[in-house]
């Protein structure tokens, strides 16, 4: 039932920045985490920032103190921002959203949105 669209990905110049947006819709009764995952071609699916239900920050070595994940409870909606881009930051990023209950009878399961291309120039 729940849905996740990304947003704001494009071309960046390397240095530049870039906020990238995941809204959620449908109903989440609750969920243990939502954030941001990137795969580049001929590479694996890597974490790169997750928020909490409690608002806990976990990011990957490769981003932090570049990227920031953030939420708007009341949009349902998670950002992330990006500054000081590299070209290897160029990747499809992937939302997610973990441990997610639409309703209270609802078993937990973890959603992915489509993904949106990032691309940065050198």
């Amino acid at each position: 039932q729940v849905q996740l669209v990304e947003s704001g990905g494009g071309l960046a110049q390397a240095g530049g920045s870039l906020r990238l947006s995941c809204a959620a819709s449908g109903s989440i009764f609750s969920f243990g985490s939502m954030g941001w995952y990137r795969q580049a071609p001929g590479n694996q699916r890597e974490l790169v920032a997750t928020i909490t239900s409690g608002g806990s920050l976990n990011y990957a070595d490769s981003v932090k103190g570049r990227f920031t994940v953030s939420r708007d409870n009341a949009k349902n909606t998670v950002y992330l921002q990006m500054s000081s881009l590299k070209p290897e930051d160029a990747a499809v990023y992937y939302c997610n959203a973990a441990g997610v209950r639409s309703n209270p009878w609802s078993p937990y399961r973890d959603y992915w949105g489509q993904g949106t291309q990032v691309t940065v120039s050198s």
